[in-house]
């Protein structure tokens, strides 16, 4: 190789290192191609479990190392005694118990079950299966989960009754299940769900029409909070992850079959969404996500007749300008009646929302040389203030006193 083509070649590594918003494609997933698996992250590890191939559901588990870029098979859903277990549509995650993550695994169709409530917990320190505290739902298949503060919250789906938009919390250190706020969307199978900051967020879905919204739940006040919908095609069978402040959704079937293979981020503090780059693997439905190491992943999933065992890593768009907002001063802070801007700004649009996510109704004017809001008005509390001046964003938070 000449100089002049290793220079070359270094520029382009370069290029591709500092760019942002691209795919990988990485090692190809274990096992037979599959979809209707499920997947969760533990420590430098992302675990897939069970699915379906074209001939039978499958119990088997893998495990990849990001910077190995290479999957190991790992104990197959409990274990040696765990025949029967077989699935699809189950929901999965991790949570902590005495300082030690464990990977769990709930829900789903068997091979001769169409609707179960089991929930089986992992421990990769022995390498063991143990079953814990049933659902306390009714048993259903294809529905939606995530962790806020190391509790599970899982909810929706399709059940011998019908579709369901209940949805329950899991408290992994007293093993037990207690129901929260009903998800205030209507009842829907397939849909996505995935936490960010102190929040869960779940969207599309099929309720027998395809849908698009897209909701935020907080914890600490159990309440539901409607945010921008999401504007790709509706679908069901799409998947996602969070790497705060943004999250990303994509793929899945929409009404006319087609199978997508678009990206679309998800900004927490503008509550707004913005296209990216199209997966560069085929369109499909019923794949696995998840976060590792600073890069997304979509891996496995369903299209038209074909089974998928691909993965892709995406590396998304931190790095992009406009993606995050900065962090700017204000004053006073707690206030009673007016705030004041930071000085520099020139023609400032602001967004204030509450600590339960309404967006509120306040005035911002010019006094002298500084812009000031007008929070007279507003309740005592804490709010969330965000900034868009000129395409600069700003964001922090303050409190009314």
């Amino acid at each position: 190789m000449t100089k002049r083509m290793i220079l070359l070649f270094l520029l382009l590594i370069t290029t591709c290192l500092s760019a942002q918003d691209y795919w990988l494609q990485k090692d190809t997933v274990n096992g037979p191609p599959k979809a209707d698996a499920t997947a969760f992250v533990m420590g430098n590890r992302a675990y897939v479990v069970a699915g379906t191939d074209e001939f039978s559901y499958k119990r088997k588990m893998y495990s990849y190392r990001a910077d190995q870029d290479d999957w190991d098979d790992e104990l197959s859903l409990g274990g040696e005694g765990g025949s029967g277990l077989d699935r699809v549509g189950a929901v999965s995650f991790s949570l902590e118990i005495d300082g030690q993550k464990k990977g769990y695994v709930c829900m789903g169709q068997t091979q001769t079950i169409g609707f179960i409530n089991d929930l089986w917990e992992y421990d990769r320190t022995t390498e063991s299966w143990t079953q814990k505290a049933n659902f306390a739902g009714v048993p259903r298949r294809e529905a939606v989960s995530f962790v806020i503060e190391n509790t599970a919250y899982v909810g929706t789906g399709n059940s011998i009754e019908g579709l369901k938009n209940d949805f329950y919390a899991y408290d992994p250190q007293s093993n037990s299940w207690s129901q929260i706020s009903d998800f205030p969307g209507t009842p829907r199978q397939a849909a996505v769900a995935f936490s960010m900051d102190a929040y869960g967020f779940v969207g599309t879905g099929d309720d027998g029409t395809l849908r698009n919204d897209f909701w935020m739940y907080n914890a600490q006040t159990d309440q539901w909070i409607q945010k921008a919908n999401f504007p790709g095609a509706a679908r069901s069978g799409a998947c996602g992850w969070a790497a705060f402040p943004v999250c990303y959704l994509g793929t899945g079937e929409d009404a006319n079959h087609n199978f997508h293979k678009d990206i679309w981020e998800y900004n927490y503090y503008l509550n707004n969404w913005t296209q990216r780059a199209n997966l560069p693997g085929p369109g499909r439905k019923n794949a696995i996500a998840f976060y590792l190491d600073g890069w997304g992943h979509i891996g496995t999933g369903y299209n038209n007749g074909t089974f998928l065992d691909d993965l892709w890593a995406y590396s998304g768009t931190t790095g992009l300008e406009n993606s995050k907002p900065n962090k700017f001063d204000i004053w006073p802070n707690p206030s009673t009646d007016f705030i004041e801007l930071p000085s520099n700004l020139v023609s400032p649009k602001v967004e204030v929302y509450s600590a339960q996510g309404q967006k509120m109704n306040i005035s911002l004017n010019m006094r002298g040389s500084r812009w000031q809001l007008d929070v007279r008005d507003l309740p005592q509390g804490r709010y969330f203030l965000n900034v868009n001046d000129q395409g600069s964003l700003y964001s922090t938070t303050f409190v009314k006193c």
